[in-house]
């Protein structure tokens, strides 16, 4: 081979090395951090009221029964968005192997919020589904608890206001 091939080859697998490794893991829970409504949330709203909560959530999409634990509300929400797909084709050149593989950027997912009822007030709030975005946990439930995270902030505005 000439030096200008092997120059080539070499810019070639570099490339396709550097493309490679972009690729985004399926579990970012180890280098991922929680967004930051979906963790205020889970502090926040409890000891929200079940109107408080149907006024700034809605009304759930399901309720179950838990016993003494009271009710569990479940809000559902699927995300479909457009996304980025790039394939880089198989291809092996001489004595390099082959090499391929793809990026998928913001792909949809889904998110269940579920809020407990203690007492008719929330005890807990926790999510489930896959609905991690790759640089933050719990991201597609957001839009779930942005507005019980800000209408509890207000009501707790409110009260310190009242006390002073």
């Amino acid at each position: 081979m000439t030096s200008s091939r092997i120059r080539k080859l070499a810019l070639v697998a570099a490339g396709i090395s550097i493309l490679s490794s972009c690729v985004i893991p399926d579990d970012t829970s180890r280098v991922a951090k929680e967004d930051a409504t979906t963790a205020a949330a889970r502090k926040e709203m409890v000891g929200l009221s079940e109107s408080d909560v149907r006024m700034c959530a809605g009304f759930p999409t399901a309720t179950a029964d838990a016993g003494p634990s009271g009710q569990i509300w479940t809000y559902q929400r699927t995300v479909q968005r457009g996304n980025l797909s790039i394939a880089m084709p198989t291809m092996a050149v001489g004595a390099i192997p082959a090499v391929g593989g793809s990026l998928n950027v913001a792909p949809g997912g889904y998110c269940n919020t579920q809020i407990r009822m203690e007492g008719g007030h929330v005890a807990e709030v926790t999510y489930a589904g896959d609905n991690n975005l790759p640089n933050s946990i719990d991201a597609l439930c957001v839009s779930t608890v942005d507005a019980c995270v800000a209408y509890a902030r207000q009501r707790s505005h409110k009260a310190t206001a009242v006390s002073r």
